[in-house]
């Protein structure tokens, strides 16, 4: 029988936490409190309130067995089943530290638990929802407590000048958690949000390069058994059959050819785009990368230069994705002229994208190739994935980086921006394979 949660309404889409990650340090909690606090009690001869206490730790322990028996543990929780189940354990760790000697108890920095989790789990307004409740503890508990366990015969309070001191750390620490651990985990689940995009653009491409391939083998593979329909119609033409089988036989004919015209179109998707796993010289990869913009109102240059042998590349979605996404974003911004240059050595091979726009703002020339970057200059990082957010251009910078190419970005004296690419030639070649340039 399925169990259904109960009171909090926890949800089956939530974001980041498992409810039985919650349970498994609240369990760890349990035992650490019920440790301390009966050794504190029987092992050092401490005066302390030890049923109450108990009874503190026997709610945590109530709850996580109510969550246990009527939760699903694989469940994910929402945003605000989360911060309820955090802001309850900041309570009950209060009103613990409340009957133990409030800011004096050195626990009292396990205050920081709840909020170093919602700051790498939860949105910013849950998380200031917790860091609040914990400084709001804090104060509480720096001004009203009872007396911290001690000696029976002895007191122990600390001047109320040090408590502020405590108080004030504790506030420090908070603040520090909930800036430097929210800032890490957003920037982490950004980064992990474009490579399964980057990974999702790749499959498409490498999905489309494959049907021309495909429909290439479909055309081959068809080609006999049509061949011999075509020949069997014709035989029958030739024979004398009824009449009324005579416009059957005209019409299979024309339908035979009609199907070897269409097969031959499919055929020939092999002679004009290249498969995806042959490899081509430099200058085609340029020329097919060019070849969508050329009806642009912007002029495109593309100049070859190097020495010995011209390299040849896979031509595989990769690269192609790759140079084409900085080249359209080139394209979209020059004014006049792009230039779309390779230059090679025996030991590098470059291709240099230029163009006469803008160029890149200075402010983000060093963060370019971050995932979602965020923008307020003139010149937008513009591709279809990115929605402005610099996401393409992680894409591409992603994909190149492995094929082995290092990126270099860079405004022009003149104007404009510089897109370089830089690959070692044998490494390149090596991942190409050893193709034949004859």
């Amino acid at each position: 029988m399925e169990t259904r949660p109960f009171s909090l309404t926890f949800g089956s889409e939530g974001r980041h936490l498992r409810i039985e990650t919650l349970t498994r340090l609240r369990w760890l909690a349990i035992f650490g409190q019920l440790a301390t606090v009966l050794f504190v009690a029987h092992g050092l001869q401490f005066s302390a309130p030890v049923a109450l206490c108990l009874a503190v730790i026997a709610t945590s322990a109530v709850l996580n067995v109510l969550v246990e028996i009527f939760v699903p543990k694989n469940l994910r929780l929402e945003e605000q089943p989360a911060t309820a189940l955090l802001a309850f354990d900041v309570l009950q760790l209060s009103a613990l530290l409340y009957l133990a000697g409030g800011i004096e108890n050195p626990f009292a920095i396990l205050l920081l638990a709840p909020v170093t989790i919602a700051a790498v789990s939860l949105r910013s307004s849950q998380i200031l929802i917790i860091a609040a409740l914990v400084v709001l503890s804090a104060s509480f508990l720096t001004a009203f407590h009872w007396p911290l366990p001690w000696y029976r015969t002895e007191t122990f309070e600390l001047a109320p000048l040090y408590r502020l001191a405590l108080w004030s750390a504790l506030l420090v620490a908070t603040t520090f958690i909930c800036l430097y651990a929210a800032r890490v985990a957003g920037e982490k689940r950004d980064l992990q949000l474009a490579l399964s995009t980057a990974e999702i653009v790749l499959e498409r491409q490498n999905h489309l390069s494959r049907l021309d391939g495909l429909a290439a083998a479909a055309a081959h593979e068809l080609g006999t058994p049509l061949a011999t329909i075509a020949l069997v119609s014709r035989e029958l033409s030739k024979a004398k059959l009824p009449a009324e089988f005579s416009e059957d036989i005209e019409l299979l004919t024309q339908e035979a050819q009609r199907c070897r015209a269409i097969l031959g179109q499919l055929s020939s998707l092999a002679d004009e785009r290249q498969p995806p796993l042959d490899h081509i010289r430099l200058r085609h990869l340029l020329e097919n990368i060019a070849a969508p913009f050329r009806q642009y109102p912007v002029e495109i240059e593309i100049s070859l230069q190097g020495e010995g042998d011209e390299p040849i590349v896979l031509n595989d979605a990769a690269l192609t994705y790759g140079v084409g996404n900085f080249f359209e974003n080139a394209v979209d911004f020059a004014k006049e002229k792009v230039l779309l240059s390779a230059t090679w050595t025996s030991k590098d091979v470059t291709i240099d994208i230029r163009d006469d726009g803008p160029g890149f703002p200075n402010e983000i020339l060093n963060q370019i190739g971050e995932p979602y970057l965020r923008a307020r200059a003139a010149r937008r990082l513009k591709s279809e994935n990115s929605a402005g957010l610099g996401l393409g251009i992680f894409i591409s910078k992603t994909l190149l980086e492995r094929t082995g190419a290092a990126m270099r970005f860079s405004n022009l004296d003149s104007g404009g921006a510089s897109v370089q690419m830089i690959w070692n030639r044998t490494r390149l070649e090596n991942r190409t394979g050893a193709a034949d340039r004859s």
